[in-house]
């Protein structure tokens, strides 16, 4: 029995639909196995690049006014203030002073009230 050549494969077509227009195109590797898109919630505060926290400036359920400094994360030998993206409340401090983390990790959880 022959083997079939992986080039000799018809492309698997898939349908995508933007703006009520249909396409038909391809997926790559790359493509299918990305993560799921999920929207970014406002008063999630997380850390845009990995380092290390040196300062925290508040605690769970203190009130907050907008642009008050939360915690500084160092990364690349520059200290980042992460500021209250609005007046609210602290839900969750997940951080603490000396403590690693990595891209994307939850730090602070900013509730308005």
């Amino acid at each position: 029995m022959k083997k079939e050549n992986p080039a000799e494969q018809k492309p698997k077509y898939e349908t995508l639909i933007i703006d009520n227009v249909k396409y038909k195109t391809t997926l790559t590797k790359k493509y299918i196995n990305k993560k799921p898109f999920s929207e970014k919630v406002l008063g999630n505060m997380t850390a845009f690049i990995p380092g290390t926290i040196t300062e925290v400036f508040v605690t769970q359920g203190q009130r907050v006014e907008e642009g008050d400094p939360l915690v500084v994360l160092e990364a690349m030998k520059m200290l980042n203030e992460i500021r209250a993206p609005f007046a609210g409340e602290v839900k969750q401090l997940l951080v603490e002073p000396g403590q690693r983390v990595s891209k994307n990790h939850l730090l602070v959880e900013v509730v308005s009230s």
